[in-house]
């Protein structure tokens, strides 16, 4: 090293230098002590009053991961985790034929069916892997992380040669991240708000399958969101109308007057991957995702 370059270095050694520098053993080192510095002290960051500082870590830990990969756009897949892709929904069948229960394989029956999300939203994320640059910019795909349509997103990306990204939640009773994520961007969440926000904060569009509770919280969020206009209009796209239309009675919500009429132009129904894709393609032509619903029922 030249003496110019010995003037550019640190004047301070960095927090993680002093944090993993071996030091002598000492007697204040064992449990209890309040030696350790406060930045490397798990029990002292797990405080109850560290709460506000444990949530913007967790802000920020995807943040500049995402800038150092970069990570500019992205479309977010929402869905139950619950499906299974066909051939094992196909197996499950063929197990529940043999208990003879009229329950049991009606159940199965129902998943096998349900299994098509599964294989839409595995080739959703494949199309957009291969064709992001129909859009003028690179995007990737980003999921919750976890099992179903999450992970159907996931491995269709994978499939295709590309990355992306998974942002799980600690649950009690959650499985591991699915395998199909790229290692550098899976993340893991306590806090549900700060994970939400960072599924919007690149999100040039999103598109719901069908779920349960966890999705309908996610994609609820997302058109209150937009419906306020707390965050920039975007694609809102809904696979399976008839899901849908049974689920919530949209129309109900207009003639009582707890919404407006053109609310139901915030999001787009589709049915196959390739539809999906041509709504945001579209959306991205005209630079008007109001527009999307609109020409997609017009032809």
């Amino acid at each position: 090293m030249n003496a110019h370059n010995k003037l550019k270095t640190r004047n301070f050694p960095s927090a993680h230098d002093e944090a993993v520098t071996s030091k002598p053993v000492s007697p204040y080192d064992g449990p209890g002590s309040s030696f350790r510095m406060a930045f490397a002290d798990t029990d002292f960051l797990l405080r109850e009053e560290l709460r506000p500082v444990r949530m913007q870590l967790e802000l920020m830990k995807p943040e500049l991961v995402q800038q150092d990969h970069g990570i500019e756009s992205t479309i977010v897949i929402f869905g139950s985790a619950r499906f299974k892709p066909r051939e094992v929904a196909e197996e499950l069948l063929a197990e529940a034929r043999t208990l003879g229960d009229p329950a049991i394989i009606r159940r199965a029956e129902r998943q096998l069916e349900m299994s098509r999300y599964y294989e839409e939203a595995r080739r959703f994320a494949s199309l957009v892997t291969l064709e992001s640059d129909a859009l003028g910019e690179p995007v990737i795909v980003s999921t919750g992380g976890g099992p179903g349509v999450m992970e159907a997103g996931n491995r269709g990306a994978f499939e295709a040669g590309g990355r992306s990204m998974g942002m799980s939640i600690y649950l009690p009773f959650e499985e591991a991240p699915n395998p199909y994520i790229t290692p550098e961007l899976c993340f893991q969440f306590h806090y549900f708000a700060v994970r939400k926000m960072h599924f919007l904060m690149r999100a040039v569009a999103l598109v719901s399958f069908p779920g349960g509770f966890g999705t309908l919280d996610e994609l609820f969020e997302v058109i209150t969101l937009t419906q306020t206009r707390k965050i920039r209009r975007r694609p809102i796209i809904l696979f399976g109308r008839d899901f849908w239309q049974r689920l919530i009675d949209f129309d109900l919500l207009v003639d009582s007057g707890v919404i407006s009429p053109g609310d139901l132009e915030l999001f787009t129904f589709v049915e196959t991957a390739e539809e999906a894709w041509e709504a945001i393609k579209l959306a991205y032509r005209i630079d008007d995702p109001a527009l999307t619903a609109r020409q997609i029922k017009t032809g």
